[in-house]
């Protein structure tokens, strides 16, 4: 749950006008009020002897009755937004946040009938809007020193009586998050992303690969990046700024954001301690290959955070280098997947207090960093293991780096490395799939029979989704539902029958376009297969397993009839 205090304003009306009129682009759903400072108040959205004009001047009229000392500023606005993980409140449970916020902010204390006047404002499932005027009714001087510290305490223990995501506050390593006008200008130029978030990833990329300042600039500006450097007094650059060609303000002049506006270890300073004290392994970068890569980031592993807070900060840090770095050279395949790890590390990247950049650790993540920069053209792309194998010790280093945040007790930090550990490792199983299905022998000369598949019930079900849906495979492995399909697949394949032509004549039945979750529904699918043949895949007992028949499955065979009010099953997602 996230307060978060909005420019001061002196439009009472204005601002309730908008809140409860259909929004800019029609987002505002059902708009009412769900508390208020009085239970006299009247929704205007609800009662027909209300109107916005009536709700503004109420809570204008304490500001208008102050004789002296009338805040030129006096509308104060606080939106309160939940995590998109939580849990949709009832407008009760938004009311009681109001209050509590109203109360810690020390607009309307509890107990206090003389505070200022204020309303909450519902118009989507995820957040309220607390409109409130700075003037208290009794005329007294309105304190409000420290508010948004106090809202934010206020916030942490109403996620715990709510039952929400606990969230981390003020430890300064969150990402930069556009602006409503930077979102709003990327929708009308139909841009897939904000401006911000495009360069604030190039940037990174460049800072990641770099050897050298000068280097730097060049990466900067060979990605098509308009670059400034600012000097100092003394003639040595001191800072720097960017611009996406195309992108002007109103007066068709260029957008400029400069490093720590993009994110706090963008800004030179930070940038430059990534090569400032690095230890070059020659002898290493002489003949780059993946696989020494992976021992390089192994022994990382090792030693990640082993000297203390100050070390380990530094070598999470060069970890992410290492992530963005590979994420830009990695096959094709699980290029897109590496990517979305890369970013879901980016705050595990960032750790709170001051950092040592000597560490063990921070050494053998930029010696593997620089092999991967100076001999990613060379290196044996087509070496399966070999790639394999680096994947898997970043699987490793990812999980060291989890860990000692957790010992930190960072748990915003430990959360998003855990989740762009998942990411490498379904990264991992689409790469050991791909393998597989280059390895595995034509199923049309195999054998179906129950004898001649030991080795056959031990291959990776991964192939099989290669093989039978090659446009799709990679959508399937790193779905969510993939365990549950790999499953059936296995025991398809163990009753003797091929789950590449069971697979693909399932996946035929119907379009899979529409699907939320492919895997879910192949996996669903395959269950309506089983129930046709009379045998589940699975649930059952052991001996009623045994006392099935063996049946041949028809895969052309329709659903038989259900019985007047049977109910119909139903599946995941939108398909059937």
């Amino acid at each position: 749950m996230i307060p978060k205090k909005a420019q001061d304003g002196d439009d009472t009306w204005g601002l309730l006008y908008y809140l409860y009129g259909p929004g800019t682009h029609d987002e505002h759903l059902d708009p009412h009020m769900v508390a208020a400072w009085a239970p006299y108040v009247d929704d205007p959205a609800q009662s027909s002897s209300t109107t916005l004009s009536d709700l503004a001047m109420l809570l204008d009229a304490p500001v208008l009755a102050l004789s002296s000392r009338r805040p030129d500023q006096h509308v104060y606005h606080v939106p309160v937004r939940n995590s998109v993980e939580d849990r949709v409140l009832t407008d009760a449970e938004w009311a009681v946040v109001a209050r509590e916020i109203m109360h810690a902010a020390g607009v309307a204390e509890h107990g206090d009938n003389q505070g200022c006047r204020w309303v909450a404002i519902r118009h989507a499932e995820d957040h309220i809007h607390i409109v409130a005027t700075k003037a208290r009714q009794d005329g007294r001087r309105l304190d409000l020193r420290q508010d948004i510290v106090k809202m934010h305490r206020a916030a942490r223990q109403l996620e715990v009586r709510l039952g929400l995501r606990r969230l981390v506050h003020g430890d300064r390593t969150a990402h930069r998050w556009p602006t409503r006008g930077e979102l709003e200008k990327a929708s009308r130029r139909g841009l897939s992303e904000p401006v911000r978030d495009t360069l604030q990833r190039t940037v990174r990329e460049a800072a990641a690969s770099a050897t050298g300042e000068a280097d730097f600039f060049a990466r900067l500006t060979n990605a098509g990046l308009r670059v400034q450097q600012r000097l100092a007094s003394d003639g040595k650059v001191g800072g720097y700024c960017v611009a996406l060609p195309g992108d002007r303000n109103r007066h068709q002049r260029p957008v400029w954001f400069g490093g720590s506006q993009l994110a706090r270890d963008l800004s030179l300073p930070r940038v430059r301690e990534r090569w400032t004290s690095m230890r070059r392994a020659a002898a290493a970068a002489a003949a780059p290959s993946w696989s020494a890569a992976a021992q390089l980031v192994c022994q990382a592993a090792e030693h990640l955070g082993a000297n203390g807070q100050r070390q380990g900060a530094g070598d999470v840090a060069a970890l992410g280098d290492l992530v963005v770095r590979y994420a830009a050279v990695a096959p094709e395949l699980v290029r897109e997947q590496l990517q979305r790890a890369a970013a879901e590390y980016e705050r595990a990247g960032r750790a709170p207090g001051a950092r040592d950049l000597e560490g063990q650790a921070r050494h053998l993540c930029r010696e593997a960093n620089e092999m991967l920069a100076a001999g990613a053209g060379g290196m044996e792309r087509n070496a399966t293991a070999s790639t394999l194998a680096f994947l898997v010790a970043l699987v490793t280093a990812i999980a060291a780096a989890r860990r000692w945040h957790q010992a930190q007790e960072c748990h915003v930090q430990a959360r998003a490395a855990e989740r762009a550990g998942h990411l490498l490792a379904e990264a991992v199983e689409v790469v050991s799939g791909s393998s597989a299905a280059r390895r595995a022998p034509s199923r049309t000369r195999r054998s179906r029979g129950a004898g001649s598949s030991s080795a056959g019930r031990a291959r990776v079900m991964a192939a099989v989704v290669q093989e039978a849906l090659p446009e799709r495979a990679r959508e399937v492995l790193a779905d969510a539902a993939w365990p549950a399909l790999r499953t059936r697949l296995a025991t398809v394949e163990q009753r003797g029958h091929d789950p590449v032509a069971v697979l693909s004549a399932v996946a035929r039945q119907r379009e899979l376009r529409s699907a939320e979750s492919i895997a879910e529904v192949l996996a669903w699918r395959l269950d309506g297969w089983a129930r046709t043949a009379g045998r589940p895949l699975v649930g059952g007992t052991a001996a009623a397993r045994k006392s099935r028949p063996a049946a041949v499955p028809n895969l052309r065979t329709r659903r038989p009839p259900r019985a007047p009010g049977s109910e119909q099953p139903k599946g995941p997602g939108r398909v059937r």
